[in-house]
């Protein structure tokens, strides 16, 4: 069973695809491959030879803008993927600042200076 790009875009509320999401890897999270059959391990190999490993301590966070998550369900022997999009937001900042790293531009018609904003 599958479902096309378009009918998972047009179910969304607020959907955020953007061509700097698909500039770099997915970080790719394998669940339930852990098990001794060769088949299993197979799979496992193949999804993570697919997109380039990823050194936790080098990696940019600022870079990883998907995620996508593989289960393997051993009873039935379906996997099920699913494809996340990363947003990282700023936290314990004001409404103003925030929307300011968020490249959103407030209404600073109000405002006699910057640092009411701030």
């Amino acid at each position: 069973q599958y479902s096309l790009l378009r009918d998972v875009v047009s179910s969304l509320k607020r959907h955020r695809m953007h061509e700097q999401q698909f500039s770099h890897h997915p970080l790719l999270v394998l669940s339930n491959f852990g098990l001794q059959q060769i088949h299993v391990k197979l799979m496992a190999s193949m999804f993570q030879n697919m997109f380039p490993s990823i050194n936790v301590h080098r990696v940019n966070l600022n870079s990883i803008k998907r995620c996508l998550l593989i289960t393997y369900d051993a009873e039935t022997q379906l996997l099920e993927f699913r494809h996340y999009s990363v947003k990282v937001v700023p936290v314990g900042v004001s409404k103003g600042l925030k929307k300011l790293l968020q490249e959103k531009f407030p209404n600073m018609s109000r405002l006699e200076d910057i640092s009411e904003l701030l």
